[in-house]
């Protein structure tokens, strides 16, 4: 285990009835919110309601930016940047899933700046300073909630890419699993997956050369607890345990603890996902579960010791062979995504196949602002070709 730092000051509240602590918990660092949410459903499930009613009670002054979609843009984020100041906001709060908390972060670091807030996305720029953010969680999936990451789209090129600071990570997060009661099917599948690669990029791109046992079997207890909850939920979406596991595990995914002592960690699969969701509008989980086997093919050819290990430890393949270990891991994990209903391919996803160079040439912009030097445009290209 190498040598680590591991902070995390997001303030979680979690559980029933919850929503109506985040009144207080903006008061206490403001007097003015942007309040940030999507496209409806926060309203029809009564979230929206909740969350007003709590501020107005505590005497906080709203400005609303509703209409975040899914995959969210830049120009939208510049809207609530000119609103923010306009307004003179204090704080940025954040109702929904990722897209809505990656913007409302957005939203925090750009209104501080004199500057296009691309920049920071593009690293040109440091956020130096910015908006204190809180969320009431309605989606669990990207685990922004508790991270210091934002990930936006540039409407003109269609470039999703990413941003981190500890200045955009939330103040106060609030997980009640009551709210993911009427998320339907698809983006129950959907945020599965995406939970997953979190935790199995950092498993298979760590720089640890040694034994990390802590660490590999905490990622098999996450990934077991949120397949079970996952299949619970699917059968019964009011199921509040299943709902509660589910969230919990999808937040400790991607907060730092999963990595903390494994050195560097790269995310290729999310990296040329970033394309599929730009060019396509194909939600992020879905062009995660197009990707992951794939690239894990891919992957595993060249060193197919770690996939064997996943394959035999968490999988319980008992093949001795790495090489046909591997291959066995990597079908079992696309079966599941396959029996949840989220797509395997780029067929199934929707995606033509002739795109792939077109795909390729997209990513591998992102690929060098990343510093994923081995991921040339001919290398994007083959991993795509194991997503056919």
């Amino acid at each position: 285990m190498q040598n680590f730092v591991f902070e995390n000051p997001t303030k979680i509240l979690f559980g029933k009835g919850s929503i109506a602590k985040i009144g207080s918990e903006v008061k206490r660092l403001g007097n003015r919110v942007l309040m940030v949410y999507g496209m409806g459903s926060v309203r029809t499930s009564g979230v929206y309601e909740q969350v007003l009613n709590s501020l107005k009670e505590s005497g906080v002054d709203i400005v609303e930016l509703p209409g975040v979609k899914s995959n969210p843009l830049l120009s939208k984020a510049k809207e609530g940047i000119e609103l923010a100041r306009s307004k003179k906001v204090d704080v940025v709060l954040a109702v929904g899933g990722g897209s809505v908390i990656d913007t409302a972060k957005t939203i925090a670091a750009g209104a501080r700046a004199d500057h296009d807030p691309w920049e920071f996305f593009v690293y040109t720029k440091l956020v130096k300073e910015a908006l204190p953010v809180l969320v009431v969680l309605t989606l669990s999936a990207s685990a922004s909630e508790m991270n210091a990451a934002a990930v936006i789209t540039k409407d003109e090129t269609c470039q999703k890419f990413s941003v981190r600071s500890p200045l955009i990570q939330p103040k106060t997060s609030i997980l009640d699993p009551e709210v993911l009661f009427t998320l339907t099917p698809s983006y129950t599948a959907y945020s599965a997956v995406d939970i997953i690669t979190h935790m199995l990029e950092g498993y298979f791109t760590n720089s640890e050369t040694g034994e990390s046992p802590l660490q590999d079997r905490m990622i098999y207890a996450f990934m077991r607890t949120l397949m079970e909850a996952t299949e619970k939920s699917l059968a019964n979406p009011k199921d509040y345990d299943a709902r509660a596991n589910f969230m919990w595990s999808g937040t400790l995914a991607f907060n730092g603890l999963t990595t903390a002592g494994m050195g560097v960690v790269g995310f290729p699969v999310h990296m040329i996902e970033h394309s599929l969701s730009a060019l396509y509008d194909i939600a992020h989980g879905a062009g995660l579960s197009i990707m992951l086997p794939g690239w894990m093919a891919w992957s595993a050819k060249k060193n197919p010791a770690r996939f064997a290990r996943l394959a035999r430890e968490f999988f319980g393949v008992a093949e001795t062979d790495d090489a046909k270990a591997a291959a066995a891991g990597i079908a079992k994990l696309k079966g599941w995504f396959g029996s949840i209903k989220s797509p395997v391919s780029l067929k199934e996803g929707g995606i033509p196949e002739g795109d792939i160079e077109k795909i390729a040439d997209n990513a591998v912009e992102l690929a060098r602002t990343w510093k994923l030097k081995d991921y040339t445009k001919e290398v994007i290209v083959d991993v795509l070709n194991h997503c056919r």
